[in-house]
């Protein structure tokens, strides 16, 4: 059925202000009536509400068009008010769905559910709405007819259901929907007690016989902008329990995301790479954390400027007299003459300096493709730091060398291929070959230089002859102790462009990196 978009038109003109008002002012853009979808009221895409005309004409001849307008947009609004507020809480219920159900499919429908019955539930408990008689008027198949009678019982509404499954109605109804602190553990029991129902459901779809669509709109992707997207993902990779986590669901979600135009490069949009979930984490993770850089120092002008003043005495040139503030007199402690210091301009390299990162990806080392490796998250945090600042950033990955297990990156601000070039595992032996870095510092002016290892590294006394001969400042950062990092440390204590920070317990690594690093860089040097 065709509807008429004027006379809906002028409804949700009117209705709207009101809604905005009961929700108190939601920061959305105005509602937007469009046709088609029958059987779907309402749509949300980048955080706009998009009605169903055709919807709102069906139901109009059982429920007051204003009332349903205003239901529909009662349950859009508590959506970006409560639940789920933003693209890291979806991500972290789905999260959540999929470890009790195990299939990607069923785990999203779960979700998109939970989703309805918080949001819904949020609205007939804090807000007046018309809901109930949304819900008593629309179809009741299904999983729809036990979400119904879950809602008839927590409600205290009749909402004109049978109770047909009964003891499923009543373990769902003992959930603390409203309570967000015990969401995570709420969706998996949620999710399992209406198991069944979305096994039937996905059959359905796949076969002839296809159900009904969720009334009030199914939740995905498209409810969030880029922005919005970029971040959850970094909000979402500094609270999961582990890299697989991370990465099970970004997996799950790829597809999705390439076709919402998602890309790992820059901040996440336009066209890029397929995404690589590994190095998204570590991307998302270290935006987690901002590291200030120092900035190299003024440098002498070697020219002497007026600076103060002190009195005159006899012998002191008169060339440095002030004779707007002695009156025009030569006498001791009336005249004063000028003091004057040198002058202060800045150098070439008056911006951040480029930086070399080395990395040891040895076979002592973490796997960084299969769980957390603090060096590789150091690096990056290092990375981000300089690329803001404007700066480039070259990478030696380096085990064993001489091998052939290293990789170089020249100086770029390719994010990117920074990263890749970072996350590379070669899991060999433990040796640099020099030739290499000197060959990659060439490429820059004097540029810094951050290398994080465990010091097990076979040439260590060539590495640190070699750490004795140059200026750059350097940022060694080592895992565990051993007494490969008491030789580091002792063969080079008397250089002050370099600092070596100990790590002895892993769990340690992120924070005592951005500390000590913050500390280095902001001090004098």
């Amino acid at each position: 059925m065709k509807a008429n978009l004027k006379p809906m038109e002028r409804i949700l003109q009117k209705v709207w202000p009101r809604a905005r008002k009961k929700h108190l002012y939601p920061q959305l853009p105005t509602p937007q009536l469009v046709e088609g979808g029958e059987e779907v009221a309402l749509e949300i895409k980048s955080k706009k509400l998009q009605i169903s005309a055709s919807f709102l004409e069906n139901i109009k001849a059982m429920m007051d068009p204003e009332e349903a307008v205003e239901a529909v947009l009662d349950h859009g609004i508590a959506h970006y008010m409560y639940c789920p507020w933003d693209f890291h809480t979806h991500l972290t219920l789905y999260s959540e769905a999929k470890k009790a159900l195990k299939d990607k499919k069923m785990a999203q429908k779960a979700t998109s559910y939970f989703l309805d019955v918080v949001a819904n539930t949020y609205c007939v408990k804090e807000r007046e709405t018309k809901l109930p008689d949304l819900y008593r008027r629309l179809p009741k198949e299904g999983i729809q007819g036990v979400l119904a009678s879950l809602y008839q019982k927590i409600w205290g509404v009749d909402l004109g259901v049978d109770e047909e499954h009964e003891e499923k109605v009543r373990r769902l109804a003992r959930i603390p929907y409203l309570e967000k602190r015990r969401w995570r553990e709420s969706i998996k029991k949620f999710a399992k007690v209406i198991e069944d129902f979305l096994e039937e459901e996905l059959k359905a779809e796949q076969g002839q016989d296809r159900k009904a669509p969720n009334p009030l709109g199914e939740h995905s992707l498209d409810n969030y902008s880029l922005e919005e997207i970029d971040r959850g993902l970094r909000n979402f990779a500094s609270t999961v329990q582990d890299l697989q986590e991370f990465k099970e669901t970004v997996e799950d979600l790829k597809e999705e995301l390439n076709e919402r135009g998602y890309a790992m490069g820059g901040m996440g949009r336009g066209e890029g790479n397929p995404i690589d979930a590994d190095l998204l984490y570590y991307m998302k993770l270290a935006e987690n954390y901002t590291l200030p850089i120092r900035k190299l120092p003024m440098e002498k002008s070697g020219d002497l400027h007026p600076h103060s003043h002190s009195p005159w005495e006899v012998g002191k040139p008169f060339q440095d007299i002030d004779p707007w503030t002695s009156f025009g007199k030569i006498m001791p402690g009336l005249t004063q003459t000028w003091v004057r210091r040198e002058g202060e301009v800045y150098g070439e390299m008056e911006s951040t300096p480029d930086c070399l990162i080395i990395i040891d990806s040895s076979g002592s080392m973490t796997n960084p493709r299969e769980r957390l490796s603090y060096a590789v998250l150091g690096a990056a945090c290092a990375c981000n730091a300089y690329l803001k600042n404007e700066a480039r950033v070259a990478v030696y990955n380096f085990s064993d060398a001489f091998r052939g297990n290293k990789l170089l990156l020249e100086f770029s601000r390719e994010r990117e291929a920074i990263y890749r070039a970072i996350c590379r595992y070669f899991g060999g032996g433990t040796a640099l070959d020099l030739e290499d870095v000197v060959y990659l510092l060439r490429q820059a002016d004097h540029p810094d230089i951050f290398i994080i290892t465990d010091m097990q590294i076979t040439n260590l006394e060539k590495l640190i002859e070699f750490f004795s001969g140059i200026e750059n400042r350097v940022t060694a950062v080592h895992l565990g102790h051993n007494v490969h990092t008491a030789r580091f440390r002792e063969g080079l204590k008397k250089k002050r462009n370099i600092s070596l920070f100990p790590v002895r317990e892993k769990e340690d690594i992120p924070k005592i990196v951005l500390g000590k690093i913050r500390e280095y860089w902001a001090s004098p040097l």
